[in-house]
């Protein structure tokens, strides 16, 4: 595979999937160890309470991410590890814990890239209202403010939300993530609207604390439409489709959010399907959105197929029978990855990093100590052979961030999945590298010499 020397290849994990600690050193609570704590929430009752423990085994995490040979690792940070209300006091042992993992990525030559919500709300915030509340966005600038001056020394690379579309359409609307509140379209739209604010506010403060900073978010593909056949007619369909939305699908649409982030402004359906009740985007909060980014992230797994039947009509998501599935049931689509980035780049021009793509699987460790993980290693082939082929046409990508690092706690999913390139034995914290681990190591390698 034909990739420039410097582009930048890593991997990544989030903070309330792998640290533990959930109740220590001053850490507030999220909406995620309430949600978690519930009956019936997640997988057999899983939570993060103790996760993956990187909280206190980060330099052991750290070094094997140094034998990985990753020139940099995606990482979030815990709001209320920082903030335990939200705002307000600030917890400095937590704050602590990401300057000390930064010094050690550094140690090791690895640049980080800092993502700030992946999900973990503190809870103090949700009761009062969470993102309905008008004062989020100023919450939030807060929080990104106090993280640029502790580590913008050291960190330049900064992504504000990952996958806005997910957490509110999971979290708000289908209920199956935390704080699996349902609420309407109106109240969904006014959220939406002081998240794009508390963007733009976090892009604000760390352009004025960070010297040489480099900002982007980093939103899901959703179902990034792919054609069968590459005929003119097909990929213009393809194209329709992953620029556009419905009724049933605006709030996870990567067309809803990418107007909204990269313009400021609802996306022309938004307009056709909500009318009166989209709330009103001034033209200064549409400036303060829609500050220029040095990047967008793609969090990319699988897409849908577009072909024709026999009498010529579209078909979404048909594929043979027996078609690849991951452990999590999602189909495997490389075509996908090359389709998604090229749609973006022509829409929008601006470069493009994937910050996430991996597999789950039901690996295990065999008789001989390893954990053999082929299929995984076909799969991250395949979507680069893809991800090269869009880069040979002309797309901009900057780099690639494996999901995940390691095994971890898969949301509503609990310990189910496994996406790691790392195996974590639950029992007693043991890390395993797979397989596909030293397949990535070597990767990276031959591609930095």
């Amino acid at each position: 595979m034909n990739f420039k020397k410097d582009f930048v290849w890593g991997t990544a994990t989030s903070s309330y999937q792998i640290e533990g600690g959930a109740q220590e050193d001053g850490k507030g609570l999220s909406i995620w160890d309430v949600f978690a704590r519930e009956g019936g929430r997640t997988f057999e009752g899983h939570t993060g309470e103790v996760a993956c423990d990187h909280y206190h085994r980060m330099k052991e995490d750290v070094a094997l991410l140094g034998e990985l040979g990753v020139k940099a690792y995606r990482f979030s940070i815990s709001w209320p590890r920082i903030f335990p209300k939200g705002f307000g006091s600030l917890n400095e042992k937590g704050l602590k814990f990401y300057s000390d993992l930064v010094d050690e990525l550094l140690k090791y030559g690895i640049t980080p890239y800092v993502t700030l919500y992946h999900w973990d709300y503190p809870n103090d915030l949700e009761m009062q209202g969470g993102w309905l509340n008008p004062a989020s966005p100023e919450w939030f600038a807060s929080y990104a403010e106090t993280v640029a001056k502790a580590l913008g020394d050291r960190v330049k690379h900064f992504f504000t939300f990952n996958e806005p579309q997910i957490f509110t359409w999971l979290g708000y609307d289908k209920c199956t993530h935390a704080p699996g509140i349902k609420y309407p379209a109106e109240r969904l739209l006014l959220m939406c609207r002081h998240i794009a604010l508390a963007h733009g506010r976090a892009v604000q403060e760390i352009r004025e604390w960070v010297t040489d900073s480099r900002v982007g978010y980093a939103p899901t593909c959703g179902n990034a439409y792919w054609p069968v056949d590459e005929t003119d007619e097909l990929i213009n369909a393809a194209r329709r489709l992953q620029n556009s939305f419905g009724i049933e699908d605006w709030i996870h649409s990567s067309a809803f959010w990418n107007e909204l982030f990269l313009k400021g402004t609802f996306h022309e359906q938004s307009k056709e399907l909500f009318g009166p009740l989209l709330p009103v985007i001034t033209e200064e909060e549409q400036k303060l959105i829609s500050q220029p980014l040095d990047f967008c992230g793609m969090n990319l797994y699988q897409g849908t197929s577009v072909s024709f039947d026999s009498q010529g009509k579209l078909l979404l998501g048909k594929l043979p029978v027996g078609h690849g599935k991951t452990g999590m049931g999602w189909p495997i689509t490389p075509k996908a990855m090359y389709w998604a980035v090229r749609n973006f780049y022509e829409t929008y021009r601006l470069p493009v990093i994937i910050t996430e793509n991996g597999m789950s699987a039901l690996d295990v460790v065999s008789l001989d100590g390893g954990v053999h993980d082929p299929g995984r290693i076909d799969y991250l082939h395949r979507y680069l052979k893809e991800l090269e082929r869009a880069i040979i046409d002309g797309v901009d990508v900057t780099g690639y961030f494996l999901w995940s690092f390691m095994d971890n706690f898969e949301w509503e999913k609990g310990y189910d999945d496994r996406f790691g390139i790392v195996f974590v034995d639950y029992k007693n914290q043991t890390r395993i590298p797979k397989d596909s681990f030293y397949w990535y190591r070597d990767l990276i390698k031959e591609k930095i010499q």
